[in-house]
C-alpha cells in the first residue's frame, strides 16, 4: 500500500505540474503508468483531472467573477466569453465522436506518445526562434475567427503526447499573438475544454467507478490541486522572460528517453 500511495503522489504532482505547461500531462502520465506498472482506476484518473481543473478555477476566480458581472453590459466582456466558447466548440464536437477510438486506440500507445513529444518538441523550438510581429497583446482583443481556428488547434492534443497548452499556444502565436496572451487564452479555453472533458470521462466510465481507492484518489486529487495552483501562477512570468524553448527541450528529453526505455525494457 505504501508503495501505491508514492506513485499516487507522485501522479498527482505530474498531472497539476504538467496540465498548463505545453509537455502533455497525459503523456507523461501514461508513461509513467507503463513503466512503473501501474494501471490505474477510472476513477483515480478522473478525480486528480479535477484537481487541475479546480485549481486554474480558483486562480482566475476574481477574474472570472469581473466577466461575470460585466456581461450584461460590456460589449468586450461578451466578445471575450464567446470567443471562449467558439474555441471550445471543434474540440466539443470531436471529442465526442472519435472519443472512444481516442481512448482506446491512441491512449493505448506509448510509441505514439514518444513521437508526439519529440515533434512537439522540434515544433515549439522553431516557433520560439520565429520573430513574430504579434497583432494582439491581450486575450481579449481575440476576434471570434482567430478564436475557432485556434480550438481546431486544440484538437491536435487529441494525440496524446501532443499538448493541449501546446497546440492552442502555437495556434494563438501563428495567427498574431503574443506569447503572453497566446498562454493566457489557452488558460481560459482550458476551463469548458478541460470541464467537457472531465464530465465526459465521467461519463463514460460510470459503470467502472468505484471509491475502493480512496486514499490513493484523495493522494492524488490535492497534489495535482496544489501543484497546478503553482503553475498557473507561475507559467505567464515565465513564458513572457523565456519563451517556449524550455518546455521544448524537456518534451524532447522525456520522448527520447521513453523511446530508449521502450526498446530496452519494453
Amino acid at each position: 500500500m505504501a508503495e501505491q500511495i508514492v506513485i499516487a503522489l507522485f501522479l498527482g504532482l505530474v498531472e497539476g505540474l504538467t496540465e498548463f505547461i505545453p509537455v502533455s500531462s497525459t503523456g507523461h502520465l501514461i508513461l509513467i503508468g507503463h513503466f512503473l506498472g501501474f494501471q490505474s482506476a477510472a476513477t483515480f484518473d478522473v478525480l486528480i483531472q479535477l484537481g487541475a481543473i479546480l485549481a486554474i478555477l480558483l486562480v482566475y476566480f476574481n477574474r472570472l467573477v469581473q466577466i461575470a458581472k460585466a456581461l450584461p453590459v460590456s460589449v468586450k466582456a461578451r466578445h471575450f466569453v464567446l470567443a471562449v466558447l467558439f474555441g471550445f466548440l471543434p474540440a466539443a464536437v470531436i471529442g465526442a465522436i472519435a472519443h472512444d477510438f481516442i481512448k482506446t486506440v491512441l491512449f493505448d500507445s506509448p510509441m505514439i506518445i514518444c513521437i508526439s513529444l519529440i515533434l512537439g518538441g522540434v515544433v515549439l523550438l522553431v516557433i520560439d526562434k520565429i520573430p513574430f510581429k504579434p497583432r494582439y497583446t491581450s486575450a481579449y482583443e481575440f476576434t471570434w475567427p482567430m478564436a475557432i481556428k485556434i480550438g481546431f488547434f486544440q484538437c491536435l492534443a487529441m494525440i496524446p503526447g501532443t499538448s493541449r497548452s501546446g497546440s492552442t499556444i502555437v495556434g494563438a502565436l501563428l495567427l498574431g499573438a503574443d506569447k503572453r496572451s497566446a498562454a493566457e487564452f489557452s488558460f481560459f479555453l482550458a476551463m469548458p475544454t478541460m470541464a467537457g472533458a472531465f464530465a465526459l470521462d465521467l461519463w463514460k466510465s460510470r459503470h467502472d467507478l468505484s471509491m475502493d481507492q480512496g486514499l490513493l484518489i484523495v493522494i492524488g486529487f490535492v497534489t495535482a490541486f496544489i501543484s497546478a495552483l503553482f503553475v498557473v501562477r507561475a507559467l505567464l512570468d515565465f513564458v513572457s522572460r523565456r519563451g517556449f524553448a524550455p518546455f521544448a527541450w524537456w518534451r524532447i528529453a522525456i520522448g527520447v528517453l521513453g523511446l530508449i526505455g521502450l526498446y530496452t525494457i519494453g
